[in-house]
């Protein structure tokens, strides 16, 4: 059996979770949250955002628990309980964005240690869609992928695009690139914002919980990212939004609100994707996954319909 690693049930909402430690192929401990669910039919691999961490897909969890499918979450490199790689703690930050690949091959690699039940299905939200979107290009074995929100481009004014590609350019061969993008903080940012500003979640008791959540264990939290991660992460989303779109069947949720990553991006890949559909969730902000209950049960049973739909149209 893997090595047990901490996971926190008070602030995930769910009892049935369990946390291992994994060791990637290039050394880096990460950390992984498993959700088992009796007699499920598959198992959904959650690939979160930027800052995100296993407890805060505790709901989704049980959600997905309560419609047949177990789950697994993954602290990525650099946040959650995973390794830091950079001397500044509060800092986020990658050495190569595809390096997060090895990170979903670990989670791949426990899940089968660990008899998951298969077929595995994928949802990525945030960052976790665009560390998602190139697992795919590299046949990652996910019968279905569903995005919430995919990083696959950044929300910025046009003026702002230029300046944030020369600076975070220029960093590297200056030597100022591990140093916080601009206008960011260290702090988190739900707790520095209040409930009507904040661009994550329109629901007072998720966002209450999303502040509980650091609150209780700031362990989990990081701040801004780096201006080499900023770097990484625009030529990451460059390269991928050039290539032909996968032949994955996706199924990719957007609120009418979001106002975090660029949704502009999100309907130019999915007008491209013969086997991709978009939904747009009305008066939902970047979090759809953490709206209020009808607005989550509504995507949940999308999602598993849809992963039902394609385990019987493959049957």
């Amino acid at each position: 059996m893997p090595e047990t690693a901490p996971y926190f049930a008070d602030i995930a909402r769910n009892d049935t979770g369990a946390a291992y430690w994994c060791t990637t192929a290039d050394g880096v401990r990460i950390r992984i949250g498993v959700f088992a669910s009796t007699g499920a039919r598959g198992t959904v691999l959650l690939f979160p955002g930027r800052t995100e961490f296993v407890e805060k897909y505790g709901l989704t969890a049980a959600d997905l628990a309560a419609r047949g499918y177990a789950s697994l979450a993954i602290d990525w490199r650099g946040q959650g309980l995973a390794d830091r790689v950079h001397r500044n703690q509060l800092i986020g930050h990658v050495g190569r964005f595809p390096d997060y690949q090895h990170d979903a091959r670990a989670a791949l690699a426990l899940a089968r240690e660990l008899g998951l039940p298969e077929p595995f299905h994928m949802i990525g939200h945030s960052m976790g869609g665009c560390i998602g979107l190139r697992a795919l290009y590299e046949a990652y074995p996910v019968e279905t992928a569903v995005f919430s929100a995919p990083k696959w481009g950044i929300y910025m004014g046009p003026a702002l695009r230029p300046v944030a590609w020369g600076l975070s350019a220029l960093s590297r061969p200056l030597g100022f690139s591990g140093v916080m993008a601009p206008g960011q903080r260290g702090d988190p940012y739900v707790l520095r914002v209040g409930l009507d500003e904040n661009r994550l979640t329109s629901d007072a008791q998720m966002f209450a919980l999303m502040q509980e959540q650091v609150t209780k264990h700031p362990e989990l939290s990081i701040g801004g990212p780096s201006l080499h991660w900023l770097h990484e992460s625009l030529t990451e989303m460059r390269d991928l939004m050039a290539r032909p779109a996968p032949a994955t069947p996706c199924l990719t949720f957007l609120g009418s609100e979001e106002a975090i990553v660029d949704a502009a991006a999100i309907r130019a890949r999915i007008d491209t994707w013969p086997n991709g559909e978009l939904i747009v969730i009305d008066g939902a902000r970047h979090e759809v996954l953490l709206e209020g209950p009808t607005v989550r049960k509504t995507i949940l049973d999308r999602c598993a319909a849809f992963f039902d739909g394609h385990v019987t149209a493959e049957a």
